[in-house]
């Protein structure tokens, strides 16, 4: 039986030495807009890992580094 389509189907995972959570949105551009504020500016996190639903379960989508945010 398939799993229902969560609310939120885009999921933003944010790692650092000291930072490891987890934010669920509603669209492709409030994950994203989570990204750059998550990895800019002086912030101890290192990466974004993006994931999106489809079929059942979470699929990875991209994976941002903070060198990477202007």
């Amino acid at each position: 039986m398939p799993t229902k389509k969560p609310r939120n189907p885009w999921r933003v995972i944010v790692t650092g030495p000291d930072v490891n959570a987890t934010s669920d949105h509603t669209s492709e551009a409030n994950a994203y807009a989570l990204v750059r504020a998550a990895l800019g500016g002086d912030s101890p996190a290192e990466q974004a890992r993006i994931e999106y639903w489809e079929r059942g379960e979470w699929r990875w989508f991209e994976t941002v580094n903070a060198d990477e945010i202007p």
